[in-house]
């Protein structure tokens, strides 16, 4: 039987066939690329998807994104049961089976069966979904074709952000212990804990600064769309106002997160509304950052550090106040900002872990805690829960033996638990956790911010002629070649106080990409510029030199 349905994959590879000399690879985004380029991508994933069912006897979910790429991109990236990312193992089957000839579609199935050792007679189901890109319909078409080629199962859910179709993913994994496997389920659970918390706190929070307010910038993409359905769940608690919802502008257009992170301004489409919070989403909502301008038109940025240290420092707030030991950390990456770490290791005594840079590294990375509070500082992240951390606190929340404070901090800590989307970062669950422990604090967005101060910094990229050239240690942080490049690094911070900069080679296309931070934004500035040239006269630079700051 699958003998025969290989074949048929054979022939239908022909009808989406791979562009000529067009290579993929599957990363921790998945595959991005054109979308006209990606028919044959997703066709063979469609494939894959079903027998990686099949081996893990679980619903496999597909989504088809190019997150805060721009419109014209497209991307596909596969789910595990539990709703974590697609294995590092089969990431090389997604590689190797995407870059096949058409006529080779079918032996490398074959291979990858005898490999993986797969049951073939064992049935297989799929979820997917996908963003507001309008080729992600024709894309999922192609998807569909492949999983019912090899006779899978499947559910379209049609529109949905990434993190949903993660937790919808989950849900149905865990027969609905982690909650029901609908959008429904997804904004039940959601504000169900969000209310019930407010509950909770409310008695010690009164009218202090804490202000409902905010104004969302939704990229443009499928974000956007969702928010007003959360709203309708959440019984009028909080005033929020969608810009950028897609009726006017271009996907991630000089707006989203990666727009307000990067450029470190307001994104376009929204009218700034002095010392009130604003949030930009990226275009499929796994990215978070807030930020605000104050009265004096300066721009203000809360990124992925600052929602780390805030969700950290009142987590570690109620494990004191519970009683609790259970091991708290914190994991970022080499963009942290120097600040946030000296923040969270030496006044809030949080142990802090780096990592490699993507979101894969960090998770695996947060498991080791029993709470594990990961983000990049471009707003990707989320809390994980150890099994015994859930059970612990579930069972404080009931102890009579305990003090009604101690039960009260659980019963809090609980209601997070239920808020935060454990499977990936998700900027509608991240936005309602800030905003739950900020109401919480009786903060106003001024004193979060002002809980430490960024040092500045900043990015540049760097075209080289080939990115491998650059290789890297210590999560990222040195570089190993080419010879000289981190000790021509080492001097040129060496002239600036508070001082660190590190260059590391792009995950998807041949850049090198700089990172510097320095007492001032115009010593920064400098870094990173001084940095720039030397990667570029040392790493193969091609094109116009990188120009100076000034310029």
């Amino acid at each position: 039987m699958m003998d025969t349905l290989l074949q048929t994959a054979k022939r239908n590879a022909m009808k989406y066939s791979k562009p000529k000399d067009q290579m993929f690879a599957y990363g921790t985004a998945g595959f991005r690329n054109r979308s006209d380029l990606l028919d044959s991508v997703l066709y063979r994933m469609g494939l894959l998807a079903v027998l990686r069912s099949k081996l893990t006897k679980g619903t496999i979910g597909v989504m088809i994104t190019a997150s805060h790429n721009p419109e014209q991109d497209n991307g596909v990236k596969l789910m595990e049961p539990m709703g974590e990312m697609l294995i590092p193992e089969w990431e090389i089957f997604a590689t190797e089976l995407a870059n096949a000839k058409d006529e080779d579609v079918a032996t490398v199935l074959q291979r990858i069966i005898a490999s993986a050792s797969i049951d073939t007679t064992i049935p297989a189901n799929v979820f997917f979904a996908r963003d507001t890109r309008s080729s992600s319909n024709t894309l999922a078409q192609c998807l569909q074709e492949g999983i019912e080629t090899l006779h899978g199962k499947y559910s379209d859910f049609g529109l949905l952000t990434t993190p949903q179709l993660h937790y919808m993913v989950r849900c149905h994994n865990s027969q609905g212990a982690y909650g029901q496997p609908t959008e429904q389920g997804y904004y039940n659970k959601l504000s169900k804990a969000f209310l019930n918390f407010r509950k909770l706190v409310s008695s010690g929070s009164g009218d202090r600064g804490y202000s409902p307010k905010i104004i969302v910038d939704g990229a443009n993409g499928v974000g956007a769309l969702k928010v007003p359905q959360l709203i309708s769940f959440l019984e009028g608690t909080l005033n929020i106002t969608v810009c950028n919802d897609g009726t006017t502008g271009k996907l991630n257009e000089r707006c989203g997160a990666d727009f307000v992170k990067i450029q470190q301004r307001s994104p376009d489409g929204l009218s700034v509304i002095a010392d009130t919070k604003c949030v930009s989403y990226d275009g499929d909502a796994d990215r978070i950052v807030y930020f605000y301008v104050d009265e004096d038109g300066s721009f203000h940025l809360l990124d992925g550090d600052k929602i780390a240290t805030l969700f950290a420092g009142y987590i570690q707030h109620l494990l004191t106040l519970s009683g609790l030991e259970l091991n708290l950390g914190l994991v970022q990456t080499a963009y942290a900002n120097g600040s946030s770490t000296r923040y969270a290791s030496q006044q809030m005594k949080v142990p802090v872990a780096c990592t490699k840079t993507g979101v894969k590294h960090l998770h695996h990375q947060a498991t080791e805690y029993d709470i594990g509070v990961y983000f990049e500082a471009n707003g990707h992240g989320t809390i994980l829960y150890s099994k015994r951390a859930e059970e612990l606190i579930s069972s404080t929340c009931g102890n009579t033996s305990l003090s009604e404070s101690q039960r009260h901090a659980a019963s809090c800590l609980e209601c997070l638990v239920n808020l935060t989307n454990q499977t990936v970062g998700d900027a509608l669950a991240d936005m309602m956790l800030v905003e739950a422990i900020l109401y919480a604090r009786g903060w106003t967005i001024h004193q979060w911010d002002h809980s430490y101060t960024d040092l500045p910094n900043r990015q540049l990229k760097v075209k080289v002629k080939d990115r491998t050239v650059i290789t890297t240690t210590d999560a990222e942080r040195k570089v190993t070649t080419p010879p000289g490049l981190q000790s021509a690094i080492d001097e040129e911070v060496a002239k600036h106080q508070h001082a660190r900069s590190f260059v590391r080679p792009s995950g998807t296309e041949d850049v090198v990409r700089v990172y510097a931070e320095a007492g001032s934004q115009i010593l920064a500035d400098k870094l990173a510029y001084d940095v720039a040239i030397h990667v570029f006269n040392l790493a193969g630079g091609k094109g116009d030199m990188p120009r100076p700051p000034d310029a």
